[in-house]
């Protein structure tokens, strides 16, 4: 029961995040009442009263096929959850002939712009909301869903469409949200005489010097893909120069050039310089970094509470982790509750399928089913209201909701909600930043000119 109180506010606070997150894009506000698992999740419950779903969509008896891409990998976290939803619909659906192909992270934003481009794109597809979605919105390639929503209006909150609602039209089906979180090996800190994560940024380095000085790594960080580098870049700008401030320059509505940012960069690259990252993590990629950590190579490990999943199945390690939020650098500016992350993880419709209007249908069911089976593992916050047996999602999954029932400000990810030509403007400065190749001045000058 506690739960589904912890929920039920974190559906309420999200209200100010969807709806802030893309701008001028989101609808107006309604009332506020203010990766691969081989765990086994609990069956799915059906919800008491079921709309009409994929199957009126084949009522002809004509079989039809549909194909999907995403990024649940076999080392995804969210790949349980999406093997355990497809079979459901394959079951259910017979007449519905779904194939999928799954692809890594960083390589499937290359392919599946260029698919946008080349107008080869699936019947249905994985993508990040806001601008990310935004741009392959505005060239017309996306089906709009404002009438397959109908359909699942009492399950999926309108709150949560914001991040993926252009001129007031519907265009993704959110699955699960997600936050950085900052996850700590327990056995390393007690090392050092920590019993918690500490509180304030001046006990957090006083930390740091005491792992470094104890011959343990403070930080692993994945340098080979660059949003890994992000997710402690943008902690330290947002509690530094303050949520609205790194939101407003995400969104366009304000310039890099500003000196809290510009600071905030520097005390970035002081901890990097300062030896707390591992510096063989400038050629890692993430799986590398997040096996290395569990393995107890390094204490703190900034990265998104999807990870919850992989945690918990691991028996040995999961005893160890426990997950916190990054500590407040300036208090003038930032407070505890700004988060980054929020509804992200989308699937979409291609306006050039041939079946698009089932497509719709089946994505919006195929979404809830991905995210009741990922709630259940602990890959995120579900952005459709929980149903079944939610007793047992992990306890590290319940600190997240915890955490996020109690924020007041989220931020989405920097190279999602940027526009694309943007974002790799971004990226390409935070690997330099993280190179040690450019400093804090140069980082926002930089991107002042060429970001306008």
């Amino acid at each position: 029961m506690k739960m589904k109180r912890v929920v039920s506010v974190l559906l309420a606070g999200l209200m100010t995040l969807s709806l802030a997150a893309c701008g001028e894009s989101a609808p107006a506000a309604p009332a506020a009442d203010d990766s691969a698992q081989t765990q086994e999740a609990a069956p799915a419950a059906e919800p008491a009263a079921e709309p009409a779903q994929a199957a009126e969509a084949t009522d002809s008896g004509e079989p039809i096929s549909l194909n999907m891409w995403c990024i649940a990998t076999e080392s995804d976290s969210n790949r349980h959850a999406y093997e355990a939803a497809i079979a459901d619909m394959q079951a259910k659906y017979p007449d519905i002939n779904f194939t999928w192909e799954a692809f890594e992270n960083q390589s499937y934003k290359t392919k599946i712009k260029a698919a946008v481009s080349a107008n080869e794109m699936p019947d249905i597809f994985f993508t990040w909301s806001c601008a990310f979605l935004g741009d392959f919105v505005d060239a017309g390639k996306v089906y709009c869903l404002d009438d397959a929503y109908q359909n699942w209006k009492s399950e999926l909150p309108e709150n949560m469409l914001g991040n993926t609602t252009y001129d007031g039209k519907h265009y993704g089906v959110p699955t699960t949200m997600n936050i950085v979180g900052l996850f700590a090996n327990m056995d390393l800190l007690g090392q050092v005489g920590y019993t918690e994560i500490p509180g304030t940024y001046d006990e957090f380095i006083e930390c740091c010097d005491k792992l470094k000085a104890a011959g343990i790594i403070p930080f692993g960080c994945a340098g080979k893909e660059t949003w890994c580098v992000t997710e402690y870049l943008e902690s330290v700008i947002e509690k530094s120069a303050g949520a609205d401030t790194l939101n407003d320059i995400f969104l366009g509505r304000a310039t890099w050039a500003n000196q809290d940012v510009t600071d905030a960069v520097n005390t970035f690259q002081g901890l990097v310089t300062n030896g707390y990252f591992d510096p063989s993590g400038i050629g890692l990629t993430n799986d590398e970094v997040k096996n290395n950590f569990m393995a107890g190579k390094y204490a703190f490990y900034m990265n998104g509470t999807w990870n919850c999943a992989d945690f918990a199945a691991n028996e040995e390690f999961f005893p160890k982790v426990k997950v916190g939020e990054f500590p407040v650098i300036n208090a003038d500016k930032a407070k505890l509750g700004q988060l980054i992350g929020g509804p992200s993880d989308t699937l979409a419709v291609a306006a050039s399928s041939p079946n698009a209007e089932k497509a719709a249908d089946y994505a919006f069911e195929l979404g809830k089913l991905i995210c009741h089976y990922g709630y259940l593992d602990g890959c995120g916050l579900p952005a459709w209201t929980p149903y079944g047996d939610t007793s047992s999602v992990n306890e590290l999954t319940q600190t997240v909701s915890e955490i996020v029932s109690k924020a007041d400000n989220f931020v989405l990810f920097g190279d999602t909600a940027m526009n694309a030509d943007d974002a790799n403007t971004y990226l390409s400065y935070v690997d330099q930043v993280y190179g040690c190749q450019v400093d804090g001045q140069a980082f926002t000058d930089g991107l002042a000119k060429d970001i306008r």
